[in-house]
């Protein structure tokens, strides 16, 4: 089960049985238009603050979950997932509608990959038959909470990146059909003294490179084992700095096997600044983009690797630097 110093192997192969994903008007513009299930006209989503949005989000995307899985709510055993607001609350309180015993997740934007871990190894050890997983992120009320709400009209440095307004969710299960979970690895907290909160993808670059070589190193794999490896938002100036950071490591990645989420939601005139970001990025693109391409079996296999910068906003005004921390999956399609 264990393999090398932080990896998991998945011996009963967990299927990512059904998946769903729900977005904001501005992401409803973007690339992924065609293949995200409901796309909301408004940021409010009919709801009082962006907060209760954000937990609608959260609603919607599970529930088209388990629609598409012709499965009722009550035979979910688990839900597992976080997001960036205060204790989660957006989450938690989705959780309490649902009333599915639930498990937090806060990794920041790397909780998409650590709750779809969890998943896999609970389901691997037939801890469960169906565990729902996931994670969803709303800009207006992410950017209140770590930088200036939007009516503010605060200028940003192009290092900057756009919170994504979406959800996505997938159940994990023992049986069905779907792509299938096969291996994981458990990233460690890194922190190279970064302090910029409007630079995220520098700062999280290291830890996406880190988790990257641990899981090559505990698998006794090469890079090239992958189709593709798909980060969640480090933007354009971390997937950069990334590719440094391997090469240097003599892991020569071929730029075109490197996808970020972050740059593969929005179109080149929607001013994302370095890309997009969030709980919601890599989600989104996971249980849309990524989960038919493996579906269709157009993709044999991928690593999955979200990456999160642990700060808050107490940290950053104390002047704290930014540990940062990524997890990986590996994915493979049903017939590989």
């Amino acid at each position: 089960m264990i393999i090398g110093k932080q990896s998991w192997i998945f011996a009963n192969k967990p299927v990512i049985s059904s998946a769903a994903t729900v977005t904001g008007p501005f992401e409803g513009l973007g690339k992924l238009a065609q293949e995200i299930d409901l796309i909301h006209k408004d940021l409010y989503i009919n709801q009082p603050t962006y907060e209760q949005a954000h937990q609608q989000l959260i609603e919607d995307a599970t529930k088209l979950t388990v629609q598409k899985a012709n499965l009722r709510f009550q035979d979910i055993n688990f839900f597992i997932s976080g997001d960036l607001i205060n204790q989660m609350t957006p989450t938690n309180f989705a959780a309490r509608t649902h009333k599915i015993p639930f498990i937090g997740s806060f990794n920041a934007c790397a909780t998409s990959a650590g709750s779809l871990a969890l998943a896999g190894l609970i389901i691997n050890n037939n801890g469960a038959n169906h565990v729902i997983t996931g994670s969803a992120s709303h800009n207006a009320a992410v950017e209140k909470q770590f930088r200036y709400p939007t009516e503010y009209g605060a200028q940003k440095p192009p290092t900057a990146q756009w919170t994504v307004t979406g959800a996505g969710f997938g159940i994990v299960s023992q049986t069905g059909s779907g792509p299938v979970i096969t291996s994981a690895t458990i990233g460690r907290v890194i922190d190279l003294n970064q302090s910029d909160p409007f630079n995220m993808g520098a700062a999280m670059a290291p830890a996406a490179a880190d988790t990257i070589m641990n899981h090559l190193n505990d698998l006794q794999l090469s890079i090239d084992h992958y189709d593709i490896i798909v980060t969640g938002d480090l933007g354009t100036i971390g997937r950069d700095l990334l590719i440094d950071l391997l090469r240097k490591e003599q892991i020569d990645i071929q730029e075109d096997k490197l996808i970020d989420a972050g740059l593969s939601i929005y179109t080149s005139d929607q001013n994302v600044f370095s890309g997009g970001s969030g709980t919601g990025c890599s989600a989104l693109y996971l249980y849309s983009h990524l989960f038919n391409r493996l579906k269709n079996n157009e993709l044999r296999n991928i690593l999955f690797v979200a990456t999160g910068a642990l700060l808050s906003p107490l940290s950053t005004l104390q002047n704290q630097s930014i540990p940062v921390i990524a997890h990986a999956v590996v994915i493979e399609s049903e017939g590989n």
